[in-house]
């Protein structure tokens, strides 16, 4: 067991867990939009001086990795490679998708372990961030960028399949899958990293501080505003 920072940046909510022993012991969250740059050194630094407090000393530094977003993906990141550097202990890349599959596993939705969860964070208009686990965490669909259709998810007919996180609710009347359900409500927070980050300690499965980068699932994209000065005296 160890003492962990947990770092999630990946959406609108910006929060920071510090868990020891698989435990909670504190943690922050600000759900006022993306102020992540402004928020997330704050509420790191009350955790390091919580432990300095109680004498005790940080063992690794977890962050979500990804997907989500470009912008606050690379913000968590960055700090926590600076951190971990900093002190001298590991770092640990947690993926968002695992960290929404396995906060629905600790709901009481009277699980049966033969569920298939979907979830799902929003790339815009009809396109998420998705992927499908059973309660091994195995993936049966991998991670990737999806347009969803129609008969996105034939693949997992015949099971009982939940889809949840910010990205599913628009896919309702999309989705052709007799029997499918969804959960609303389901958000990324550095307290549900808790049993994947310890999970990744005990396995020495670490990042490289140097050379990691976010899991984007699909470039950034940018799209420049059209200059009208250009277009002057054209037709003329």
């Amino acid at each position: 067991m160890a003492i962990i920072l947990n770092i999630e940046t990946s959406g609108s909510v910006c929060s920071v867990a510090l868990t020891k022993d698989g435990v909670l012991e504190t943690q922050f969250e600000d759900r006022e939009g993306m102020n992540h740059s402004v928020k997330l050194a704050p509420f790191v630094e009350q955790c390091l001086a919580e432990l300095e407090r109680k004498e005790e000393k940080l063992d690794a530094v977890a962050v979500s990795i990804g997907p989500g977003s470009y912008t606050g993906l690379r913000i968590g990141l960055s700090l926590a490679k600076g951190l971990a550097f900093s002190l001298g202990v590991p770092l640990i890349g947690v993926n968002t998708l695992k960290i929404l599959a396995v906060k629905a596993m600790f709901r009481n939705m009277n699980w049966q372990g033969d569920e298939i969860l979907v979830p799902m964070i929003d790339a815009r208009r009809m396109e998420v961030y998705t992927a499908a686990y059973d309660f091994a965490l195995n993936a049966l669909i991998d991670p990737q960028a999806m347009i969803v259709e129609r008969d996105s998810f034939d693949s997992l007919r015949g099971k009982k399949v939940f889809f949840l996180g910010d990205g599913a609710s628009k896919t309702k009347d999309v989705i052709d899958l007799p029997g499918a359900e969804w959960i609303d409500g389901v958000v990324p927070l550095a307290k549900d990293m808790l049993a994947l980050s310890e999970k990744a300690f005990r396995e020495g499965d670490f990042l490289d501080i140097a050379y990691s980068t976010p899991a984007y699932l699909k470039d950034y994209q940018t799209t420049v505003a059209k200059n009208p000065l250009l277009s002057l005296g054209k037709g003329h």
